[in-house]
């Protein structure tokens, strides 16, 4: 009975909007051949705002990739933490309650993975279990919530912990100006989310089926080059028309599980851009509000790779959620081409109670754990949500 508890969301303090982005664009490209349809695929996006992890300045420097990759390092280390603590929070439970952490990123590398420090920092059991997913680019946030349903399934009542941290900024390449890399530039944004899969109890979306799906021979058109000065992001011009290929997957899985995906009570996406969307109001019969959600995250933080989902999934909870049994669909689309999807019902108090699975006795060792946990300062001028 495992439930997917409310996220919680942070951004950096740095704020820049479109009509800046727009700006950048014609003073750093104005001898550009093809800026004219740059600066119109940007504004097409509907992002009006996006917040960076550095200053702007610092964002359109290139350090090279090892001072950048330090960069992603120290801001994830400064910033993941108190986005963990809530999200715990919000599930009702402790750091020693989590049985695996899922670190999901693909805008900075670190070996061993983020997890590892997590363990030590904020004082997880040293027996949890640990899962980074660092290749599904965008897809990643839906990957990551399936494999925390799969691991509930083989270990029920399990609690596992998922965090995405997405700090896109840094891979931005100075050198790269293909129409596709101008838009990549005015399109996506920085975030990080951490959310919670209770294996008893808890409010919010209760899992109930998962699925993947991989369109055949589009493996590059989303893709990485990885060069000297670290990664460059590769978009083919096809990827916007790619739900005419993923939605009858959508389709195919609410049918295994007797659901009409047409017919739900929420829908919670990743939204790579607006035709992302638009196309899947067009092959699933629905209305542009049933993605309101993930409309809200573009506009205003732009494609946060990996996060979006978290951050739509957060802003239905700030509408108050939905009724109790409402259906829904959660999914993430990435490189492959491809979608990762779970279906499930919302659950507005605790399917079943807490059962303790091990002793609760206060002794020194978790007085220790407890101060160890304590919330940490929250990083001067960061902007969060719950």
């Amino acid at each position: 009975m495992a439930t997917l508890c409310r996220p919680a969301i942070a951004v950096p303090e740095h704020v820049i909007t479109l009509d800046e982005t727009l700006d950048l664009a014609r003073a750093l490209h104005a001898d550009h051949p093809q800026l004219g349809l740059a600066l119109r695929l940007i504004e097409n996006t509907g992002v009006r705002t996006r917040h960076l992890v550095q200053p702007i300045e610092e964002t359109l420097r290139h350090p090279g990739f090892t001072v950048r990759n330090a960069v992603y390092e120290r801001e994830a280390k400064r910033r993941v933490p108190e986005v963990v603590e809530r999200a715990l929070g919000h599930a009702e439970l402790a750091a020693r309650d989590v049985d695996l952490i899922l670190y999901v990123s693909c805008t900075g590398f670190m070996m061993p993975s983020l997890t590892a420090w997590l363990i030590n920092a904020m004082g997880f059991r040293s027996d949890t279990r640990q899962l980074p997913i660092a290749q599904l680019g965008c897809a990643a946030g839906g990957a990551a919530v399936n494999r925390a349903h799969d691991f509930c399934r083989a270990y029920p009542g399990a609690n596992v912990l998922i965090v995405a941290c997405e700090f896109c900024s840094l891979c931005y390449q100075p050198t790269d100006i293909g129409v596709g890399s101008l838009l990549s530039n005015g399109l996506f944004g920085d975030a990080i989310a951490a959310v919670v899969l209770r294996g008893r109890g808890g409010t919010g979306v209760h899992l109930e089926r998962n699925g993947s799906h991989l369109v055949p021979d589009t493996e590059n058109w989303i893709s990485y080059g990885v060069k000297d000065t670290g990664f460059h992001f590769q978009l083919d011009k096809r990827v916007p028309g790619t739900m005419e290929m993923l939605a009858p997957a959508l389709r195919a899985l609410a049918v295994e599980h007797a659901w009409d995906v047409s017919g739900l009570g929420f829908y919670i996406v990743h939204a790579g851009g607006p035709r992302i969307l638009d196309d899947l109001c067009h092959f699933l019969n629905l209305e542009p509000a049933a993605f309101r959600f993930s409309r809200a995250t573009l506009t205003e933080r732009g494609n946060i790779a990996s996060a979006v989902v978290f951050d739509a999934l957060a802003r239905m909870f700030e509408e108050g959620g939905v009724e109790d049994g409402t259906q829904g669909l959660i999914a993430g689309f990435g490189p492959g081409i491809t979608a990762e999807i779970s279906l499930g019902s919302w659950v507005g108090a605790p399917l079943e109670a807490m059962v303790p699975r091990r002793s609760r006795a206060i002794d020194t060792a978790e007085l220790t754990i407890a101060h160890r946990t304590a919330p940490l300062p929250r990083p001067a001028g960061s902007t969060i949500t719950e």
